[in-house]
């Protein structure tokens, strides 16, 4: 598989282009206690974060998943502009990615709702030629499903693309896809949570990303 440039460049958005582990975490932890009564470690509340966020809470309970969906979801909403952060040099990489002539594009679990109280905290969705949301599709990471649809209406092909994200199951998507993926180690799962699923390229910093990107890493 050849490796770049990468045109058009799609990213995940939870923990790769925003810093939402505070935010995603904290929503966890308040529904499992308040719905569950139980207090679970960082690592279990956020085991399955990339997949879209009833099938987290199923995980944790089957039976009580429609209510830990919706008490997660009040105070997520809640707390979105407060916990909600930006990761320090990814806007200016994509400025110049944009100025450079690439199309991105945004492939999330994320429900539309969330995805636009996220933009309306941190304004950079005028940077994605294409957001998909877990509402656009029927099938969600780690299924291609979403990546396809990106690139659908893109209207471009999948050979010069690249998916990039933080959990294993963005680059599982984007291996069914057939794309290059590149993961980064500064979102909710280690190096090691990826080097498990062996992606083509990995980046520690947004400012190593950003040279990979724009062709000088």
């Amino acid at each position: 598989m050849a490796l770049g440039p990468f045109d058009p460049i799609l990213f995940d958005l939870d923990g790769t282009v925003v810093d939402t582990v505070s935010l995603i975490r904290e929503s966890h932890r308040h529904a499992v206690r308040t719905v569950l009564g139980k207090e679970l470690s960082d690592a279990e509340l956020v085991a399955n974060v990339g997949r879209p966020l009833l099938e987290q809470m199923q995980v944790f309970s089957h039976d009580h998943a429609e209510e830990l969906y919706r008490v997660y979801r009040e105070w997520n909403h809640a707390h979105t502009a407060e916990l909600i952060a930006s990761y320090e040099g990814i806007d200016a990489m994509l400025v110049q990615l944009v100025d450079a002539g690439h199309v991105l594009g945004l492939v999330t679990s994320k429900t539309r709702d969330a995805v636009d109280l996220a933009f309306a905290s941190l304004p950079i969705a005028d940077f994605f030629d294409v957001v998909i949301t877990a509402d656009d599709s029927s099938r969600h990471k780690p299924d291609p499903e979403p990546i396809y649809l990106a690139l659908s209406r893109l209207g471009r092909e999948g050979a010069n693309a690249c998916y990039i994200g933080d959990s294993p199951f963005d680059i599982q998507a984007g291996q069914g896809a057939g794309i290059p993926t590149i993961g980064v180690t500064w979102g909710f799962f280690s190096r090691a949570d990826l080097d498990a699923v062996q992606p083509e390229i990995m980046c520690t910093t947004p400012a190593e990303l950003g040279r990979v990107l724009l062709g000088a890493g």
